[in-house]
């Protein structure tokens, strides 16, 4: 153990000042940062690559509107289940191996979907996709915070929102442009991420540098099984009720109360049984944490579950193509770009963060109620300042709520406490996405009935195939439809910015404070010098 870390602390061969205390110089961080951003953009665009591409797949291999839903919804679902299990892992093993087993794990999921044959294989193929995209999400978030110290951390959290962004945007259009063109199709919208996963693979080898943890582990097995399976009774429910069985019925039922009865398992597990518990319970005994974790699945409800189909409104309310949907996200991408980078530099001048979560959510409590109001007539440049309203709330809230855990949480916690965030915020989104899902498929379904009673109103429709007549029913239908769901996404924001109201600002710390990671002999003899 000590003959590991001593060498590093008492200055054989030469290492850097910043090294000798156990943290990476600026240089360092920066080369490290770029394989990490490289890793996060992949993960993000993973899933913004396929939003303007879905209407064509779920076309042609003769899917549903349940089977649009659960193409996003089974990445959802594995990578919510799973990634506070990588975050604990990240407490007890090398972070770095990790972040590239978790690019390797995404990498196949990807090579499957782009293979898929129908529909049961593609969103199997996202499922285990989605495995990867968990161990991204969280572990990029936990390698920054062992190189930076809370302080300085806002700087690099707007790098990280950044490059959400730019996910964001170049994902749509990547994608729409890959389906727009001959000789390529949709399936390409899943290897071309590959390239890039390899380069921040190489990346990550050459520059990230970190102490690795050496002690004895206990892996919960039994509480990360619990964790997953319910949870993964609770999305399944909210994605299928209201389609293939009644929301109040039998089967709903039997869903939700094995889904508690599981999760419920799961805590005492955690609370009473684990050694080394997936996710600690201790940590909601911190009033920040408690409250952040609460504000995330509720930003992650109204944040996923209302924007992830707006490229289906853009193209099945006003005949776009997936290359014009692509497009139309920029406002809104943009926002959420310039806020988080403007807010993670003044953070990191000033030490203080709640004005910007308290400010951010009612900005995106605003760009909601302006969503709320759309249909299939309204101007598109008022569109675009709703959109460009959310986004710079989202922008200075969702980094920030990490930011604030991470500022009250011990090191030995941080990769657990970090991807508790990400996990309720994924959670929020798996919600989102499968109840909104749910609601916009039974909308439209009510309104072609009512107006068509011969039309299949739960198939993603062929705009270019209808007759003028349906097609213009068609279109009001979901444009109507895409309005609800903001108004059903707003409560929840709301209810999120009361839980960051009553968040405790602590001033952020200047140190990283890695005793824990690295051997107590080690320090001392560094703290000597």
């Amino acid at each position: 153990m000590s003959s590991t870390a001593t060498p590093r602390q008492q200055g054989q061969q030469g290492p850097a000042p910043a090294e000798t205390a156990g943290q990476m110089s600026h240089r360092e961080v920066l080369e490290a940062l770029s394989g990490l951003l490289l890793a996060m953009f992949v993960a993000m665009l993973s899933s913004t690559v396929v939003s303007n591409a879905l209407p064509a797949i779920v076309t042609d291999l003769h899917g549903s509107q349940t089977g649009y839903t659960w193409v996003v919804v089974a990445t959802l679902l594995t990578m919510t289940a799973t990634t506070p299990i990588w975050g604990k892992l990240a407490d007890l093993f090398s972070k770095k191996v990790l972040v590239q087993s978790a690019l390797v794990i995404f990498s196949a999921g990807s090579l499957l979907a782009g293979f898929a044959p129908n529909m049961e294989v593609l969103i199997g193929a996202r499922a285990f996709q989605g495995l990867g995209v968990g161990g991204l999400t969280a572990l990029v978030q936990v390698v920054i915070a062992s190189m930076v110290t809370p302080r300085e951390r806002g700087r690099y959290s707007g790098y990280i929102g950044a490059t959400f962004a730019l996910a964001t945007v170049m994902g749509p259009l990547i994608g729409g442009v890959i389906v727009d063109t001959p000789g390529l199709g949709w399936r390409w919208c899943f290897f071309v991420g590959l390239p890039v996963a390899v380069a921040a693979f190489a990346l990550l080898q050459k520059t990230l540098h970190l102490p690795v943890v050496r002690r004895e582990v206990h892996i919960d097995y039994l509480g990360a099984t619990l964790i997953v399976g319910g949870v993964s009774m609770l999305l399944v429910w909210v994605s299928l009720a209201g389609n293939d069985f009644p929301w109040i019925s039998g089967t709903s039922a039997a869903l939700v109360l094995a889904g508690l009865a599981v999760i419920a398992a799961a805590i005492w597990v955690e609370m009473r049984v684990a050694v080394e518990p997936v996710i600690p319970m201790r940590l909601f005994r911190d009033r920040t944490t408690s409250l952040a974790t609460g504000a995330s699945v509720l930003i992650g409800v109204a944040m996923f579950g209302s924007t992830v189909y707006l490229s289906q409104y853009f193209q099945l309310s006003r005949g776009m193509s997936p290359t014009e949907a692509g497009l139309m996200s920029m406002p809104m991408v943009l926002g959420l770009a310039l806020s988080s980078m403007v807010t993670g530099r003044i953070i990191s001048q000033t030490g203080t963060w709640k004005r910007f979560l308290v400010g951010g959510m009612v900005v995106v409590i605003a760009g909601l109620a302006m969503l709320a109001t759309v249909d299939e007539a309204t101007t598109l440049w008022h569109i675009d300042v709703y959109m460009a309203v959310l986004g710079i709330g989202l922008g200075a809230t969702m980094q920030n709520l990490v930011l604030a855990v991470q500022n009250n949480t011990t090191q030995a916690d941080l990769g657990a406490a970090s991807s508790v965030v990400a996990f309720f915020r994924s959670l929020g989104g798996s919600i989102g996405v499968s109840a909104l899902g749910a609601v916009l498929s039974s909308q439209v379904a009510a309104k072609l009935s009512s107006l068509d009673g011969g039309h299949q109103s739960h198939s993603i429709p062929d705009l270019d195939t209808l007759p003028a007549g349906v097609r213009a029913l068609v279109e009001q239908a979901f444009g109507e439809a895409t309005g609800h769901l903001f108004l059903v996404a707003l409560p929840f924001a709301v209810a999120a910015f009361v839980c960051v109201l009553f968040i405790r600002e602590v001033p952020l710390r200047t140190t990283i404070d890695l005793a824990e990671e690295i051997a107590p002999e080690a320090v001392s003899g560094a703290a000597h010098r």
